[in-house]
């Protein structure tokens, strides 16, 4: 099925994250390797100048540990990355840089701005040179 899949799970919506951890699992060819991926977005410079200074670098921290602490709630193996910038940019740039052949993300019920899938999904979806699965839990 798959060789490389990168799994985006945003820490606001880790309740998804052990679904789509395990169903990647299910997609992994033998000797495959699954990318658990979160990304700390970017903070605008005239918000950052009232915030601590470490606060990104904290808040990478706190999500390589909640990762770790969800692939192991999972039962699967996986690598930990953390990235930083625009989600959908990051996650494209990671799959690239990686060679992954599939993308899975997680998406929201959306509102009238994103009436098929969320933003970031959607993003991804349009840009992504490898294969996109995007979870959507059923209402």
């Amino acid at each position: 099925m798959y060789r490389k899949i990168i799994v985006a799970i945003a820490l606001g919506g880790i309740d998804k994250g052990e679904r789509i951890l395990r169903k990647a699992a299910s997609l992994l060819d033998a000797g495959g390797e699954i990318i658990a991926l979160n990304v700390v977005e970017d903070v605008p410079s005239y918000v950052a100048i009232e915030l601590p200074a470490n606060m990104v670098e904290d808040a990478m921290k706190d999500g390589r540990e909640k990762l770790e602490t969800l692939i192991a709630a999972a039962g699967v193996t996986a690598t930990v990355e953390i990235a930083n910038g625009p989600p959908a940019k990051a996650i494209i740039s990671t799959a690239e840089s990686h060679g992954a052949d599939l993308i899975i993300v997680a998406s929201h019920v959306p509102d009238f701005s994103n009436y098929f899938i969320g933003a970031t999904a959607d993003r991804v979806v349009r840009h992504a040179k490898c294969s996109v699965l995007v979870d959507r839990q059923k209402i």
